[in-house]
């Protein structure tokens, strides 16, 4: 029997789109994504408690989440992207803004910790960690996701060449679309830096706002209802603890599972997942010692 598994790739469902916004202060970039469909808003910068900007995501049913709920929290804000990937809701999109400040926020604690001992990065780490973390979150999740970001020059060679986004550097390429959106008189513009999209390719520049994204990236995809991931139970947990411990497995092998499943913890794994791990543990053990794999 063929182990061979790819499917057609019409049969592929279309993905929900992860987007990088970034762009100086006053642009747009967060009045923009509360148009969004059901916005899960997460507010590090406690700047969107204004009035117009509540009426706004409350009208679009949305809800907020501010620094007083933990959004300049990094760990915080990665536990609510799981309770958002694994549990059933009526949100779509997931707003982080501005990732920016609980990047920044943590380098800041790292530096404060560190004192002396920082040297060559070594306060980066910590948060390019929970970045990385976060990204599998964002991978795996089914909503749409807009991080949004400060802008920062761009220097090359001792000379400012443009503008980037203030966040972890390889940030861009972990996503489907990074924007910087502009203001041009008394219109806002999106010019596209970096794309995987056919139809947004890069150097671009279009109209921005929800409803032209929308129609560019196709509504119904973003406006499609979010489905949960359904996480491993206890119980084939603890089947999977006992079956490690009488399971004799090459160097590497529980690392490759969890690098292939996207996670860093089998609690992580989905359910269908672990079964598919379990099963191979089992047959491995029947070989072994036939009998006890019932």
């Amino acid at each position: 029997m063929s182990k061979l598994k790819a499917i057609d790739p019409k049969a592929a469902e279309p993905s929900k789109p992860k987007v990088l916004l970034f762009g100086a202060a006053g642009v747009g970039k967060t009045w923009s994504s509360l148009d969004f469909p059901n916005v899960y808003y997460m507010d590090s910068e406690g700047g969107a408690t204004r009035d117009h900007y509540t009426s706004k995501l409350k009208k679009a049913g949305g809800v907020y989440f501010g620094p007083e709920q933990g959004a300049q929290s990094f760990d915080t804000v990665i536990e609510q992207m799981q309770a958002l990937a694994t549990e059933n809701h009526k949100y779509k999109t997931v707003v982080i803004d501005s990732i920016s400040k609980i990047y920044n926020t943590e380098i800041a604690k790292e530096q404060e910790r560190l004192g002396e001992k920082d040297a060559f990065g070594a306060s980066k780490k910590v948060a390019t960690l929970l970045t990385r973390q976060l990204i599998s979150w964002i991978d795996r999740i089914d909503m749409n996701v807009v991080l949004i970001a400060h802008e920062k020059p761009l220097w090359e060679k001792g000379e400012q060449t443009g503008s980037t986004f203030d966040a972890w550097e390889k940030l861009s390429y972990e996503l489907d679309l990074t924007l910087q959106i502009i203001k041009m008189g008394d219109s806002r513009k999106a010019r596209i830096k970096k794309s995987r999209l056919l139809g947004f390719p890069d150097g671009n520049v279009f109209d921005w706002s929800y409803e032209s994204f929308a129609e560019k990236y196709g509504k119904e995809v973003i406006e499609k209802k979010s489905t949960q991931l359904i996480l491993a139970t206890e119980a084939q947990l603890k089947e999977l603890a006992g079956l490690l411990e009488v399971v004799k497995l090459p160097d590497g092998t529980q690392n490759k599972w969890l690098t292939a499943a996207n996670v860093t913890r089998f609690e992580d794994m989905e359910t269908a997942q672990l079964d598919k791990i379990l099963a191979a543990l089992h047959k491995t053990l029947n070989k072994t010692q036939p009998g006890k794999a019932a």
